[in-house]
C-alpha cells in the first residue's frame, strides 16, 4: 500500500477572469501593400483581415503580458500573491532561457509561483488551460495564470505575399481557479507531426547564428533575412476546416453537449474563411455568437483565443456564464479543443 497521501485539490476548475492587451499601433492593409504586390480587396477576401496591431519596442512580450495579466487578476477578484503558477504560451520570446514566465510572475507581484513557458503555437492557450485545470484539481496550485502572448511582427516576412498580411501582436490572459461544478470540459488535443512542414520557421536559430549566406534567405537588397514564419496556405486551410471541425465536435461530445447547447464559439483567429467554414461544417445554430476578432486583430497565435474572449465579453456580445466552445490549432501541427463556461 502506498504511503503517499492523496492530493487535496478542488473537485473542478473554471476560468474566473480574463484580460487582454493590444498594442497601440494599428496597421491597416495599406501598410502591408507597401512591400507585397497585392490589394486590400485580395487580403480581405483571403483572410478577412482589415487591420492588425504591431508592438512598439517598449511593448515587449513581458510588458504586454503584465498588462493583460493585471486585468485578468482584477477581473477574477483575487490578488497577485494568490497565483500559484504562471503558464505562458509563446513562440516569440527570443531568449531560450530563462522562461519569460518567471519575469512576468515577478513583475505582477505574484511571489514565488511555479512559472514556465510552453511552445504549442496557436493551440498554446488550450494547452495552458488544460495544464492549469490539472494543477487545480490535483492541488498543486489554487489559482493559475495562463497567458498567450505574441510579437509575431518580429517573425513576419513582409516580402512574403502569402503571410505578410496575417500576423499581429498582443497578449491575452485568464485566471483559472477552483470550482464546485465542472466549468472546463475534457480537452481533446493532439498533434500530427507528419504535417510539421506546413507551418514552420524559415531558418533554425543555429543556422542564422552561423550566418552561412548560402543557406539563408536574402531580401531584395541582398541582406540576410531574419527568421520568419512561413506556411503552406492551402494545406493548412484544408486541415483546419475538415480535421479541426471533427476535433471541435469531439470536444462537444466529451463535454456532453450539442451545438444547440452552445452560446459562443471561439476558434483560433487564423483566418475568417476558416472560421466561417468551421461554423458551416459544425452546423452551428444562428443563436451561437462566433468570435471574428481576426478582422481587426489579425492572427496572434497563442493570444488569439483569450483576446477574442475578452473582446466578446467587453462588448456584450457574450456574457458571464455562457457556454463556449474553444479550439486552437496550428504549427506542429497541434490542436486543443474544450468547452468552457465564460467568466
Amino acid at each position: 500500500m502506498s504511503k503517499i497521501k492523496p492530493s487535496k485539490g478542488a473537485p473542478y476548475a473554471r476560468i474566473l477572469g480574463v484580460g487582454g492587451y493590444r498594442p497601440t499601433r494599428v496597421v491597416p492593409n495599406e501598410v502591408i501593400l507597401e512591400t507585397i504586390d497585392s490589394s486590400d480587396e485580395w487580403i480581405r477576401s483571403r483572410s478577412g483581415i482589415s487591420t492588425r496591431h504591431w508592438a512598439s519596442p517598449e511593448e515587449t512580450v513581458t510588458a504586454m503580458s503584465v498588462e493583460a495579466s493585471g486585468k485578468a487578476i482584477a477581473d477574477a477578484g483575487i490578488t497577485p500573491e494568490q497565483i500559484g503558477a504562471v503558464v505562458v504560451s509563446t513562440v516569440s520570446h527570443f531568449k531560450q532561457t530563462p522562461a519569460v514566465a518567471t519575469e512576468i510572475a515577478d513583475k505582477i507581484g505574484a511571489g514565488k509561483p511555479a512559472a514556465f513557458d510552453i511552445s504549442a503555437g496557436c493551440a498554446g492557450f488550450g494547452y495552458g488551460l488544460t495544464l492549469a485545470k490539472g494543477m487545480i484539481v490535483e492541488g498543486s496550485a489554487e489559482y493559475v495564470l495562463v497567458i498567450g502572448v505574441e510579437r509575431l511582427s518580429d517573425l513576419t516576412d513582409l516580402e512574403d505575399r502569402a503571410t505578410a498580411f496575417l500576423f499581429g501582436d498582443g497578449a491575452g490572459a485568464v485566471v483559472v481557479g477552483p470550482s464546485d461544478e465542472p466549468h472546463i470540459g475534457p480537452t481533446v488535443w493532439g498533434s500530427e507531426g507528419d504535417k510539421s512542414e506546413t507551418i514552420k520557421q524559415t531558418v533554425p536559430w543555429n543556422e542564422f547564428h552561423v550566418g552561412d549566406v548560402s543557406k539563408l534567405p536574402l531580401n531584395e537588397a541582398g541582406d540576410i533575412k531574419f527568421p520568419a514564419i512561413t506556411q503552406e496556405g492551402q494545406a493548412v486551410f484544408r486541415w483546419a476546416v475538415f480535421e479541426m471541425a471533427k476535433v471541435a465536435q469531439q470536444a462537444m461530445d466529451a463535454a456532453g453537449i450539442t451545438a444547440d447547447d452552445l452560446d459562443v464559439f471561439i476558434p483560433h483567429q487564423a483566418n475568417m474563411r476558416i472560421i466561417d467554414s468551421m461554423v458551416k461544417t459544425l452546423k452551428l445554430p444562428e443563436h451561437v455568437t462566433v468570435a471574428r476578432d481576426v478582422e481587426t486583430t489579425g492572427n496572434t497565435s497563442a493570444a488569439s483565443i483569450p483576446l477574442a474572449m475578452e473582446r466578446l465579453l467587453a462588448t456584450g456580445k457574450a456574457k458571464s456564464g455562457d457556454t463556449a466552445l474553444v479550439i486552437g490549432f496550428g504549427a506542429g501541427l497541434v490542436y486543443a479543443a474544450t468547452v468552457v463556461t465564460l467568466p
